[in-house]
Order: structure tokens, then sequence, then C-alpha cells
């Protein structure tokens, strides 16, 4: 890349970038959104989400990469959220450091499930097979008829509901068989991308998902909650617009600090004397982060770690594990 390409990429970054300051004290925290209308949450979180549809369209040749760290994020958050105790390290080893075909395991599998949203074609997302697959990542016996049902109920969302309640009726259609927020961020995040006619999901409401109805609300709701199992419409509504916006603003945040990085690497790839340095550097920018033993156009091992060894010297890439051996690298 050209040190001219280079600055016009970061003129691009700035001028879409920050988010306003006001729109991140809007939706900050819970107690941002006490005394705000519904249609003033609704406001800066269709301003977030309209920031972060930019960024989409762009189509980055590194925006693989961007969506599986936001797969990671929400993977994390999710099983925090089930009570396990794995963290991002821990989801990336259960699924990199297993053999091809064995089970990842029940914290695996909720990272295999959001890696599916960031990967596979939208249009592709909503339909039973790829639902039944889903429910079992996130631990949840597939019934045909119960699939089949929440394929007509999301459809109808896209179809007829406005934002809010193509939000909220996500949530719903998840809970409805006791399928929990999670699946309900999943789905949400599936619905939004193809209203907006993205070719790939951006895993979003899964960081969010323990915020989805906003802990530390005021105790009356809270109370009202708790005694009658039910959340009133414009609660909800408002818990989870505030919650989308944040996870937007988080994922423009990471946009920013990918496309640093990415240049970087892109920077470099020039002066790589690796035969297959152009597929691991497509790999890299693909892929939230890959090991030396991955099969990439025949190069061995010993030859992959001696590239991403280089490639760590240059800065141009990170290795994320910390451990001397079964080392992972990426952005």
């Amino acid at each position: 890349m050209s040190g001219q390409g280079a600055a016009l990429r970061a003129t691009a970054a700035v001028s879409l970038t920050p988010v306003p300051d006001w729109l991140r004290r809007t939706v900050a925290d819970t107690q941002s959104l006490a005394g705000k209308d519904i249609e003033d949450i609704a406001l800066a979180a269709g301003a977030v989400v309209g920031a972060l549809d930019a960024l989409v369209r762009r189509q980055e040749r590194w925006a693989g990469a961007w969506r599986q760290r936001q797969a990671l994020s929400a993977a994390a958050a999710t099983t925090r959220q089930m009570g396990r105790a794995e963290d991002e390290a821990a989801l990336r080893d259960a699924v990199l450091l297993t053999r091809p075909g064995d089970d990842v395991g029940p914290a695996g599998r909720l990272l295999l499930a959001w890696r599916r949203l960031a990967t596979r074609s939208t249009k592709d997302l909503l339909m039973e097979k790829n639902l039944a697959a889903v429910l079992e990542e996130f631990d949840h016996a597939p019934d045909d008829e119960v699939v089949s049902d929440r394929v007509e109920d999301l459809r109808r969302l896209r179809a007829g509901a406005g934002t809010v309640g193509m939000l909220t009726g996500a949530f719903i259609a998840a809970e409805r068989h006791g399928f929990g927020r999670a699946l309900g961020a999943w789905l949400a995040d599936a619905l939004l991308a193809q209203r907006l006619g993205w070719a790939h999901a951006v895993p979003l409401l899964g960081a969010e998902v323990a915020l989805a109805m906003p802990p530390g609300r005021p105790r009356r709701v809270a109370s009202v909650i708790a005694a009658t199992g039910v959340e009133t419409e414009a609660e909800r509504a408002k818990g989870l617009l505030a919650a989308q916006a944040r996870a937007a603003l988080r994922a423009v945040d990471l946009f920013v600090d990918l496309e640093r990085r990415a240049d970087r690497l892109l920077g470099v790839a020039p002066k790589l004397r690796a035969k297959a340095a152009d597929a691991v550097v497509d790999k890299l920018l693909s892929d939230d982060a890959i090991v030396a033993s991955e099969k990439i156009a025949g190069m061995s091992d010993r030859g992959l770690r001696r590239l991403f060894d280089r490639l760590v010297e240059l800065g141009a890439l990170r290795e994320l594990s910390g451990r001397p051996t079964f080392r992972i690298y990426g952005l």
C-alpha cells in the first residue's frame, strides 16, 4: 500500500469513526436511560447503527477478522452469563487446539454458534437447518416443530415489524420456548443484518446479553418484574435499544483498532519472502486467530512459525496466547 493510500484510509477512518460523544453518553449505562423517552433511545441507537452500517459497506479486506473478533466477545459474554468460567483465551483454545472432528466442548460450541453468525451468508442464517444447528450449539435440543415455528415467527418479524418490534420480537421468539436471551441476541443480530442487506452479520448483542434487561434498574421496576415475571414493553424496548447501541459502539471502536493493525500487516506484506505469504496474510485478515500447525498453501509448521515470528518482530502481528508452545497469532 502506498503512503498516499494509507493516508487516505486514515482520513476516511477519522471522518467515519469517532462516534459523537453525545451518542455515547445517551446509552452509556442504565442510569443514562432514566427519564429518557423510548424515542430518544431509538434515535441514538439508529444513529450508531447507521455509523456501523457505513463501515460494513466499506467491505474491507480484513472484515472477516473483525466479525470473528466480535463473535469471540459475544461468546465470552454468553459463557459468563451461563455461569461458565471460560474467558476469550480459553474459548480460542477450545476451538483452535482441538483436532478436526473432535468435540470442542460446551464453551467451544458457544463460540462456534457466534462464529456461525459472523461467517455464514446472511440469507442462510434463519433457515431451518441452520437454526437447528444453532440450537444444538447453544445446548438446546432441536425440535423440528419448534424450529419451524420460530422460522415463521422470524419471517413475520423481518417482513412486517418496525425496528423496535423486530428487536424485542427476536427475544420473545427465543424466550417463548425457554431458549434464553443469548439465543435472542443471536436472532436479533441476524434480523438486523438481513434488514440492512449485509452480506454477513456482525455479532453485536451477545456481548450485551446480560444487560439486555439492564441490571441496576430502579428498584420499583425491578420489584415489579420479580413479582410478575413480566417486563414492561417500554422497559424491554429501551433496554434492548440501548444494549444494541452500546454493542454497535464497541464494534465501531474495534473496527478502528483493527484497521490500524491490518494496515500495518498489509504494509509489510510485500517484504515477505515466503512463497505462501499472500495466502497467510489473507488468512490472518479473515480469521480472529490461527495456529502455526494450520495447513495454509502447503507451508510446513516450521515455515509458518518462522513467518509468524517475523511478522511479530515487524509489529504487524500479535501472539495472543502468551505461551511458549501451542502459540496463537492474530491481528
